[in-house]
C-alpha cells in the first residue's frame, strides 16, 4: 500500500464471517468503478476499504439483514 509518491489512507474491515465478506465484495463489485471502496482483499474475512465507505457498508448490511429477517406471523 505504500508508494514512494503516495500514502493511501484506508480502514481495515474485519468481517464476522466469510459470507459477510463475500456480501461486501459483491456489493462493491455492483457499484460503478468510480464508487468502489475496496482497496485490497487480504484474506477471506479481512478487507482494506476507503474510510468514507464505512457508513455506506453498515447501511447495506442493515438493509440486507432487514430483507432476510423472518418475523413470525401473529
Amino acid at each position: 500500500m505504500l508508494s514512494s509518491l503516495f500514502l493511501k489512507a484506508f480502514v481495515l474491515l474485519l468481517c464476522s464471517d466469510i459470507p459477510m465478506a463475500q456480501f461486501i465484495i459483491n456489493y462493491d463489485n455492483s457499484l460503478p468503478a468510480s464508487q468502489r471502496f475496496i482497496i485490497h482483499v487480504l484474506d477471506s474475512t479481512h478487507l482494506f476499504v476507503q474510510p468514507h465507505a464505512a457508513e455506506m457498508i453498515r447501511s447495506a448490511i442493515a438493509e440486507f439483514r432487514d430483507q432476510n429477517s423472518y418475523e413470525k406471523p401473529t
